[in-house]
């Protein structure tokens, strides 16, 4: 067995759209996310969003004819598809709601430790807002 790692990370993760300029205007406007590039791939068009933390995943738009919304069924219930770490969850809970944006109750975990909210995104995906005391304190790549 070798010492090297085979994979070191998540680099992105692919969100299909029925209207990628919707989308991105959605997911800048609401998520803070930032363009860094679109072009056309096997047929179809895609957006390369990012934050501005040194150390975020990319969120990959993904054109498309198709339409299903995502979501994971665990148990019976919808579960989300995406976690995005909010600094203040409480701020970004209050943000979305006021941008009429459908979003869950914001739950508590343990004695505060941990808070969440699920919510979806302008194409029905169901995404969840997450803070932790344990959340990697990061770097940022621009303002």
């Amino acid at each position: 067995m070798s010492d090297k790692l085979n994979f070191t990370q998540i680099g992105y993760v692919y969100i299909p759209t029925n209207d990628l300029d919707a989308s991105i205007a959605w997911y800048t406007e609401k998520l803070n996310f930032k363009l860094m590039n679109r072009f056309k791939d096997r047929g179809s068009f895609l957006a390369v969003l990012h934050h501005p933390h040194k150390h975020s995943i990319a969120a990959l738009l993904i054109e498309t004819t198709d339409h299903n919304r995502m979501e994971i069924m665990r148990n019976g219930s919808p579960f989300p598809i995406m976690a995005i770490n909010c600094q203040d969850i409480e701020a970004a809970h209050a943000f979305l709601k006021q941008q009429q944006v459908e979003v869950d109750e914001l739950h508590v975990l343990g004695e505060g430790e941990a808070k969440y909210f699920y919510f979806r995104d302008n194409q029905g995906h169901l995404l969840e807002a997450a803070w932790s005391m344990w959340d990697m304190q990061d770097e940022l790549k621009w303002q």
